[in-house]
């Protein structure tokens, strides 16, 4: 896989991850349906999906080559990108305005 493929590929699997609390009533997406899902949950969530985008990026940079080590400034600002990511999710579910 080429590098430039991997690194458009870990962002749009962040784009999707970061927005699917917002988008889904499902605990953990998959677990039962809770009608008013409380923001705990979201907030749940949209940790795990963010460890788990970090994990895919991981793998993908081990399998085109040596991985590299990060230090905490590194997961800090992938943390806001992913935070950033999620913003049309949040939106859509707590800022826009029904209609009548």
């Amino acid at each position: 896989m080429d590098q430039g493929v991997a690194v458009w590929l870990v962002l749009a699997a962040a784009l999707v991850a970061a927005n699917l609390p917002y988008f889904s009533e499902r605990l953990l997406i998959v677990g039962p349906r809770r009608a008013p899902k409380a923001v705990g949950w979201r907030l749940l969530e949209l940790a795990l999906m963010a460890v788990l985008t970090f994990g895919l990026g991981s793998a993908l940079e081990a399998r085109i080559g040596q991985r590299q080590e990060q230090g905490w400034e590194f997961y800090a600002a992938a943390t806001c990108l992913f935070i950033t990511l999620g913003f049309p999710g949040f939106v859509w579910r707590y800022l826009r305005r029904g209609r009548g």
